[in-house]
C-alpha cells in the first residue's frame, strides 16, 4: 500500500496510474488498465464490476486502488469522474490535410503537456532545485530519445550561471559520474527508468557520493532505487503514438521548470551569466556582419 495518498491534479488520474502501472500485479494491472483505457465506463462502476471486467476479484481492485495511492476503488473512481467532467470534447484531429494534422497534433500534445506533471511532488521537485544551485559540480546524463533533452537544459543551465557538465558519450558520462563527490549532482533522464547505460551513470554517481536526481516517466522504474529524489512525469507519453517526441517535450519541459527554480536560487549568478552570454553574442553577430 503507498505510504501517501494520491492527490492527483485535475486532469492528472490517468498519469498517476500510468507512472506506477509497471510496478502493480499482473491481475492490477489488468484492473488498472481498464481504468485508463476506459474511464468513462470505469466511473459508472462498481468495484465488483471492474472485477469482473479484469477477470479477477473485488479484493484485488481494492488492493490495486491502494497501490496506487487512494484510499479506495471509491476514491480513485471519484477522481476519474472530476477529470471528465473537467476535460474538454475531443473533436477529431486528424483530418484529411496536413494541416488538419498538424493541428490536431498540437492540440494533443497540448493537452499530454497539461497532465503529464500529474505524479510530480513538489517537495522534491524544490529540493532538487537546491541540490543543483548548491553543488560544486553538475552531471547531466542521458541516452538515446533523452539525450536531446537533457542537451538543451545543459544549454539552459549554462548560459544561466549553472555551471555543468553533458558528455554525449555514455563512457565518458560513466566516467565524470564515478569522480563525482559528495555535495555534487547527477541528474539522470530516462523515459521509462529502465535505459541500462542511464542506470550504470546513476549507480557510479551514487556509489561517489553524489546525489542522484532521476528525471522518468514511472515512480518504480530500476533507476528510482539508486535515486535520492525522483521526479515522475510523463507516463502516458511512453504508450502515444510518437512516443520518443511525446517524452521528448516532458522531458523538456520538466527540465526547463528545473532550471529556472534553479536560476531563481543563483540570482546574481544567473544575471551575470544572461550579461556575459548576451555580449558574447551579440559580438559573434557583429562579427558575422559584412560591411
Amino acid at each position: 500500500m503507498s505510504a501517501h495518498t494520491a492527490d492527483p491534479p485535475l486532469g492528472g488520474t490517468i498519469d498517476h496510474i500510468l507512472s506506477l502501472l509497471p510496478s502493480l500485479t499482473p491481475a492490477a494491472q489488468r484492473a488498472a488498465q481498464i481504468c485508463v483505457e476506459r474511464p468513462g465506463e470505469v466511473a459508472e462502476m462498481s468495484g465488483a464490476d471492474l472485477a469482473d471486467a479484469a477477470g479477477t476479484s473485488a479484493a484485488a481492485v481494492s488492493r490495486m486502488s491502494q497501490a496506487l495511492g487512494f484510499r479506495s476503488f471509491q476514491h480513485l473512481r471519484l477522481t476519474l469522474v472530476r477529470d471528465l467532467g473537467a476535460a474538454a470534447p475531443e473533436g477529431d484531429e486528424d483530418g484529411d490535410d496536413d494541416v488538419s494534422r498538424l493541428r490536431g497534433y498540437a492540440e494533443r500534445s497540448a493537452r499530454m503537456l497539461q497532465t503529464s506533471l500529474a505524479s510530480i511532488d513538489a517537495d522534491v521537485f524544490a529540493a532538487s532545485a537546491v541540490a543543483i544551485a548548491q553543488a560544486p559540480r553538475l552531471l547531466l546524463a542521458a541516452t538515446g530519445a533523452s539525450q536531446p533533452s537533457a542537451q538543451a537544459a545543459a544549454v539552459a543551465f549554462t548560459v544561466n550561471g549553472r555551471s555543468c557538465e553533458a558528455p554525449s558519450d555514455t563512457v565518458m558520462q560513466q566516467l565524470t559520474a564515478s569522480v563525482l563527490r559528495p555535495g555534487d549532482v547527477c541528474v539522470a533522464v530516462s523515459a521509462s527508468g529502465a535505459n541500462t547505460n542511464t542506470l550504470a551513470v546513476a549507480q557510479a554517481a551514487a556509489q561517489a557520493g553524489a546525489t542522484v536526481v532521476v528525471v522518468t516517466g514511472f515512480a518504480r522504474a530500476p533507476l528510482t532505487v539508486v535515486a535520492d529524489l525522483v521526479l515522475v512525469a510523463g507516463a502516458r507519453s511512453a504508450s502515444w503514438e510518437h512516443s520518443a517526441m511525446a517524452s521528448g517535450m516532458v522531458q523538456l519541459l520538466v527540465l526547463s521548470a528545473l532550471q529556472r527554480a534553479v536560476a531563481d536560487r543563483m540570482a546574481d549568478a544567473a544575471a551575470r551569466a544572461r550579461s556575459a552570454v548576451q555580449h558574447e553574442v551579440l559580438g559573434i553577430v557583429a562579427d558575422d556582419v559584412e560591411p
